[in-house]
């Protein structure tokens, strides 16, 4: 039988309560162990009906458990000032962390462009959820021609934004707009987040836009559609809404003040791509 890793959530909110469910139907992961800190919370008494031990003393708590000696992997879904002190306690103890908060302490994580470049380090910062949606697309196009400038807006359920979430806008947009220039490949880039209150809640949407250098339409478009296929590959519900739209950038138009001054005079392109994600609910 195939050696199962045994894994840990920090973070009993939204986020962390989504995971542990997600966790449970993995054929590589089991999870063992949820820390809270509020004894209160509907995560915590989740994870206790499905026989998952539990605490509401926070790290300090998962540290003492006894099973904590069999968990290899702990996957950090607080906030990011949170997670700075976690780390410190987790660190020590050996343990491989995969931050799921905007903390940005390790290297960015996204799947579908440098998984395997990163797997040496023992803290792993998976961005945010507008950076995972976003950034493999801002990949594509720097794999084929230079980004000198990509934005993206997300657009979240309201409902599905517990406090932790709110609590890090500002880091999620400065952290997403980091990984669209460190992973994605673009020379400058900007992230909004827009918690939609509409009820039924919506699904995840988001929108990429990005002036690059002007090149055969037909690879730029190929480039995206076949990094969409790649990404869906471990996020079924991903998806692109409409063909990819290119249009030309004249030579005095006001979007070239967003680029470099070296870029100024290029032949650029804007091309924007609406993405939509549907997650498997919980």
């Amino acid at each position: 039988m195939a050696h199962r890793l045994q894994t840990a959530v920090i973070g009993s909110g939204n986020i962390g309560t989504d995971l542990l469910h997600k966790l449970r139907r993995s054929p590589t992961l089991d999870v063992a162990a949820m820390a809270g800190i509020d004894p209160a919370s509907e995560g915590l008494a989740r994870a206790a009906a499905l026989d998952v031990a539990v605490t509401a003393d926070g790290v300090d708590g998962l540290l003492a458990m006894s099973v904590f000696d069999d968990i290899e992997v702990v996957f950090d879904a607080t906030s990011a000032a949170a997670h700075r002190s976690n780390y410190t306690r987790l660190e020590s103890a050996g343990r491989l962390v995969i931050d799921l908060t905007p903390a940005a302490i390790g290297p960015f994580v996204v799947p579908a462009v440098n998984a395997t470049d990163v797997l040496v380090h023992r803290n792993l910062n998976m961005v945010t959820c507008g950076g995972q949606a976003t950034v493999p697309i801002v990949s594509a196009l720097s794999g084929v021609t230079p980004v000198h400038y990509a934005e993206i807006v997300a657009s979240i359920s309201s409902r599905s934004a517990g406090p932790g979430t709110r609590a890090n806008i500002d880091e999620f947009t400065t952290t997403t707009a980091r990984a669209l220039e460190v992973v994605g490949g673009a020379d400058r880039g900007k992230a909004i987040i827009i918690l939609n209150p509409a009820e039924p809640p919506m699904i995840m949407r988001d929108t990429v836009s990005a002036l690059v250098t002007a090149a055969d339409h037909s690879v730029i478009s190929t480039a995206v559609t076949r990094m969409v296929d790649d990404v869906a590959r471990y996020v079924p519900g991903y998806r692109i809404r409409q063909d990819v739209r290119i249009t030309s950038v004249p030579e005095r138009d006001s979007r070239r003040r967003l680029i470099g001054a070296q870029a100024r005079g290029a032949d650029l392109v804007q091309v924007t791509a609406f993405l939509e994600v549907e997650g498997a609910g919980d």
